[in-house]
Order: C-alpha cells, then sequence, then structure tokens
C-alpha cells in the first residue's frame, strides 16, 4: 500500500513537472512571426494550439486573401521589373522614411543581404504570445490587421493611423509588423535583438550603454529559401537635420555604403530645406535610387554623376501635397517607358511615376547597373484623385480612400 502511494505521488510529480515544462517552452522567433502573419507555426511550437482559435484562422483567412491579391496586383510585377532593370547589385539597400515596409524593400532589391529601414515610429515589441491574457490574441491580431490596411490597399502606411493601431495592447510598434512581412515574403525569422548607436555611428547590444542621443533599433537576422543568411535593421530615428546632426546613423550607414536606396511615398519632405543633409547621404551614397516623385527633386540629380530613366506617368502630387509639382519631372516622364505596376500615392498603375537613377563611374562612362531604354510615352493628363482598387476583404474598419489630411511615414 505504502508502495503503491510512493509510486502515485512520484507519478504526479513527474506530471506537474511535465506541465510545467510545456508552459515554460516559448515560441522562437519565427513561429511568432508565422503566427502574427496567420501561417501556421510548427506542430510542436506552443502557439500551435492557439491556430485552433476561431479568431486566428478569421485572420489567417484573410491575410492569405489579401497578400495573395498584393502579390498578384504588385509585389511579382515589380520583381520581374527589378530582375530587368537592374544589374549587378549592391548588398546594402537604404530606405529611408520606410516605416516597417520590408515588403517593397525586398521586392525591389530582393539580392540585397542587409537592409537598413528607418523612420520615426518606435520598434516596440512583441511578448510571449501564449500568455497574453484571455482575449489578447484576438485583439493582437485585430491591431496588426488595422496597422496593415493602408499598405495593403494603398502601397504605403497612414502614419497617423499607425500611431493609434500600433500602440493599442501589448503587440506594438514596428517590430510586429516587420514580423509578418518577413513570413509572407518565404523568410525565416532567425533571430532579433535590440540595437543601439551612439552619436559616432558605433553599435551596441542590449544592455550597453551607447551613451546620450543614441538611436534605438533592432536587428532581424533572416534567410529565403536558399538558406543565406540576411540581416535587417530597423531605426528609429528622427531624419531631419538637427535629427540627424545630433545622432550617429548617417555615420553607422556609411559604414555600410556604397548601397542601392528606395524613396518612395515620403511625404515631399527631401523637397525642404530642413532635410538635406540626408537627401546628400543619399546622393553621396547611392549606386541605384529607385523613387517616386515625392523623393528626392529632379534639380538635385547632376547629369554628369547620373543616369535617369523614367517609367510610367508624371501627374503631379495629390492635391494633399501642394506647390510640389515639378515641370522638369513632367518634361523628363513624356518620354518615359510603361510599367504594369503602381507604387506610392498615385498607386494606381496608368497614374504611377517611377524614376530610377543610375550612378555614373567617376570617369563619366555609361554605367553598366541598368538595362532600360527610353521610349515615349503619352504625355501626362489632367491629375485625378486616387480611387481605391477592388477591396481585398470584409474589414469596415478600413476608409473606402483616405480621408482629411495624410499623415504619412517620416
Amino acid at each position: 500500500m505504502l508502495h503503491s502511494l510512493r509510486m502515485a505521488t512520484l507519478a504526479a510529480f513527474m506530471l506537474l513537472a511535465a506541465v510545467a515544462a510545456g508552459h515554460a517552452q516559448t515560441a522562437t522567433v519565427d513561429d511568432t512571426a508565422k503566427f502574427l502573419a496567420g501561417m501556421m507555426p510548427a506542430a510542436d511550437s506552443p502557439l500551435a494550439p492557439l491556430t485552433r482559435e476561431p479568431a486566428w484562422q478569421r485572420h489567417a483567412k484573410f491575410f492569405d486573401g489579401a497578400f495573395a491579391q498584393l502579390e498578384q496586383r504588385q509585389l511579382s510585377k515589380i520583381r520581374a521589373w527589378a530582375d530587368t532593370n537592374l544589374a549587378a547589385p549592391r548588398p546594402t539597400m537604404f530606405y529611408m522614411f520606410s516605416g516597417p515596409d520590408f515588403l517593397y524593400a525586398n521586392a525591389f532589391y530582393s539580392k540585397a543581404s542587409t537592409y537598413v529601414l528607418s523612420a520615426l515610429e518606435p520598434v516596440g515589441s512583441v511578448p510571449d504570445l501564449t500568455r497574453l491574457p484571455r482575449g489578447g490574441i484576438a485583439s493582437a491580431l485585430y491591431n496588426v490587421e488595422r496597422s496593415l490596411g493602408s499598405i495593403l490597399r494603398f502601397s504605403f502606411f497612414i502614419t497617423k493611423d499607425m500611431k493609434t493601431d500600433l500602440q493599442a495592447g501589448q503587440v506594438s510598434g514596428t517590430l510586429p509588423i516587420l514580423y509578418v512581412f518577413l513570413a509572407r515574403s518565404g523568410m525565416t525569422v532567425k533571430s532579433t535583438s535590440p540595437i543601439s548607436l551612439d552619436d559616432k555611428g558605433a553599435a551596441y547590444s542590449a544592455g550597453e550603454n551607447p551613451g546620450p542621443n543614441a538611436v534605438r533599433g533592432v536587428r532581424i537576422i533572416f534567410a529565403g529559401d536558399d538558406g543565406q543568411e540576411k540581416t535587417l535593421y530597423y531605426f528609429s530615428t528622427d531624419l531631419s537635420n538637427s535629427g540627424v546632426r545630433a545622432s550617429g546613423f548617417l555615420k553607422f550607414c556609411e559604414t555600410l555604403a556604397p548601397g542601392n536606396s528606395l524613396i518612395k511615398s515620403a511625404s515631399y519632405l527631401l523637397h525642404s530645406g530642413n532635410f538635406t543633409t540626408v537627401r546628400n547621404f543619399l546622393l553621396n551614397n547611392s549606386a541605384t535610387i529607385i523613387q517616386d516623385d515625392s523623393g528626392i527633386p529632379l534639380a538635385y540629380y547632376s547629369t554628369k554623376k547620373w543616369r535617369l530613366f523614367p517609367f510610367g506617368r508624371y501627374l503631379g502630387p495629390i492635391d494633399e501635397f501642394p506647390g510640389r509639382y515639378q515641370e522638369s519631372y513632367a518634361a523628363m516622364f513624356r518620354r518615359a517607358q510603361p510599367i504594369d505596376f503602381g507604387i506610392g500615392y498615385r498607386w494606381r498603375t496608368p497614374e504611377t511615376n517611377v524614376l530610377l537613377s543610375v550612378r555614373l563611374p567617376d570617369d563619366g562612362s555609361p554605367a553598366i547597373d541598368a538595362t532600360a531604354s527610353a521610349e515615349a510615352a503619352p504625355p501626362p493628363s489632367r491629375p485625378r484623385r486616387p480611387r481605391p482598387p477592388a477591396d481585398i476583404g470584409p474589414r469596415p474598419f478600413w476608409p473606402q480612400q483616405p480621408r482629411g489630411g495624410f499623415f504619412f511615414w517620416r
């Protein structure tokens, strides 16, 4: 009898230990990214049971449809355009005023091995999702969907909405969106770690003191189907003249230069005298620049240093950005080649403009980084306000089109 009691006690103790060990297990960062993206985590992941919840299943179905449409409508066409028009890729790509937009960074520059994204919005956090309070998973997934509403429809983020959506709940900031975009781009997330830059551009890990004026960010190591490891940096930083002069962000970027650059939906900030430092950095440290007209004004591209390839049609800025029309842009785009995708504030394909700028060698000889040729295109017609594409899912919180003032990633 005593022996049986001891055996029963031992069995109970072992069961409790096993349960405790199960609760102590935490999901990998890759499983977390997949879960937030509406994709199945590993079968043995502690997140796997949560995929049986109706909230996650609705979330997965919605994202499956939304990203499938985005892939067909834009991303696959952007990759095909880049394969045709870009050659000799640089290992680094810079994307200023990006927010967490890894989707388009990867679509345009899929061969990069280091991505540097930067904007004002904080990194935020993604806690252990298995420890969220009751109802926390549904709330977190809902906020992620809301925050992605504009980029899935219009190709850019609306900042005032993101500030609200990504401050709600424990899953916050740009990090969960980076996870979603990495997972939906077919990447495996290997590790995530905080990073800080001191005023000299030196990098510091968690627990180290970078001193005053530190720039905070995150470093994500990931890999594609080929298994090659790549690095994604996102830094929360002020890109105005006073902001970058007080920080080491551009000094850090210089250690990775020269690179390729992407600028889109940038609120025409690079037209302003308050952003000359970052504008000069891009012109001095980029081998190629892909932009819409909200990027660097045409007047700052020296014909002795750059060869310009226009694509699409230039209809001028939308009404929310008066005074930014460029006559020289309009003249150049009369010989632009057509494109079959849309980006930027004029994201409808017939209204989109894309400028590929290729830096010439120092001797001024023709560049070999692009294969584009110039063809005549119809003259620009009268600008029209953007209209949304066909709906990609029943989400009543999405606007039919951006209303009020436009507030974009800055």
